[in-house]
């Protein structure tokens, strides 16, 4: 069984998925995620894209919903118990079934860890009574498990190897009716719903700005697989003057043609360092959650390309510093002035350094199939 919860999570379970599958193993999945897993092969008890939530009020609205998912899988644990339960990332959510599953006999191994090093350290060592293995894609995040004698694993990193278009920059510019002789700036609001609610209008107020100030602008916007047109259509109607291109398609053909991207907190930032885009970051959650867990959070950054650089190399726009106007005015130096754009380009290239060699889909599917064995 795998579960996977919000798209980043669909699209890695997905992807290790189709490397067992290379590899000729007799090895069926089920479970929770979207299309991308669906596609892959596994047969879908739960559509992940009706709970992808961030923040504690939004999960406490979306309570009934949550907790029918959960107890519809730990149901299937019991009546068709798996050889070994695939937890991706979706924390709290799978937690609760890896407990389930290790009352009932059955192996757990949680791909891409909490960031319990960044807050709540002690559950660490509850995670360690409920879990076979922990496979971390961060290399610093092995050694915190291991001093706290919890089995874990480093895999490498997914998006090494999946960063990257599918189809080449002229080809994107002609499919998405761009001008290449126009700059491009991206928006990327995130794959949840509560993140188009909150990180959307902020983006869109800030590109009104910037088209102001240039009125030659292009601006384009992947549409996440969890998401539908319809459910951006209620924020885009009063800026139909942007003329934003709406793409669903491999969101690193996108970020290709991106001159500058403002894109919402999570793996997005990671994937834009590592196809080298300047950008900055956006994020807003309901304010109850954000006062709760600024009290909790123990590290300086909240972007992971500024946790993995071990500094501030991007820009972090966050809750009531989230102003369109300060992000306007950050994207246009990193439109106009050259030594700063090149400078950032130059740090994420060092991000991807410190991510590590390729092979992290395969060397997560070798450790399936060894637990499986």
């Amino acid at each position: 069984m795998i579960s996977a919860g919000e798209a980043s999570g669909d699209m890695h379970a997905a992807n290790i998925i189709k490397a067992i599958q290379a590899q000729n193993k007799p090895v069926e999945f089920y479970g929770m995620g979207s299309s991308q897993l669906h596609e892959a092969g596994a047969e879908l008890l739960i559509d992940c894209a009706d709970i992808a939530v961030v923040g504690l009020v939004e999960v406490l609205v979306h309570y009934r919903k949550i907790m029918k998912a959960l107890n519809t899988l730990r149901d299937s644990l019991r009546d068709n118990p798996p050889d070994l339960l695939v937890l991706v990332d979706y924390q709290e959510f799978n937690f609760k079934l890896a407990e389930t599953a290790k009352g009932l006999g059955i192996k757990v191994l949680f791909y891409i860890s909490p960031q319990v090093w960044a807050w709540r350290q002690h559950r660490v060592h509850k995670i360690g009574k409920i879990i076979d293995m922990m496979a971390v894609i961060l290399p610093f995040e092995e050694k915190f498990y291991k001093d706290a004698n919890v089995p874990v694993r480093f895999v490498g990193n997914p998006l090494v190897d999946k960063t990257q278009p599918d189809k080449d920059r002229e080809t994107c510019f002609n499919e998405y009716n761009l001008s290449t002789d126009k700059t491009v700036v991206g928006l990327f609001p995130g794959s949840r719903r509560g993140e188009i609610k909150r990180v959307l209008p902020i983006q869109l107020a800030a590109a009104e700005i910037l088209l102001r100030d240039k009125p030659d602008l292009q601006f384009i916007l992947p549409i996440a697989s969890t998401l539908n047109e319809g459910l951006l259509t209620p924020y885009l109607k009063n800026y139909s003057h942007l003329n934003i291109k709406l793409v669903k398609d491999l969101p690193y053909n996108v970020m290709q043609c991106c001159d500058a991207i403002i894109t919402a907190s999570g793996t997005a930032t990671l994937e834009i360092a590592l196809m080298g885009i300047p950008n900055c970051i956006v994020y807003k959650i309901a304010t109850l959650s954000y006062l709760i867990l600024r009290q909790l959070v123990k590290i300086e950054h909240i972007g992971l390309v500024n946790i993995v650089a071990e500094k501030y190399i991007i820009k972090e726009f966050l809750q009531f510093d989230a102003k369109p106007q300060v992000i306007a005015d950050e994207i246009s130096l990193i439109l106009n002035d050259k030594e700063y754009r090149e400078n950032m380009i130059k740090e994420l290239k060092g991000v991807r350094n410190k991510l590590g060699k390729s092979g992290g889909i395969d060397n997560m599917a070798e450790l399936i199939i060894e637990m499986l064995e």
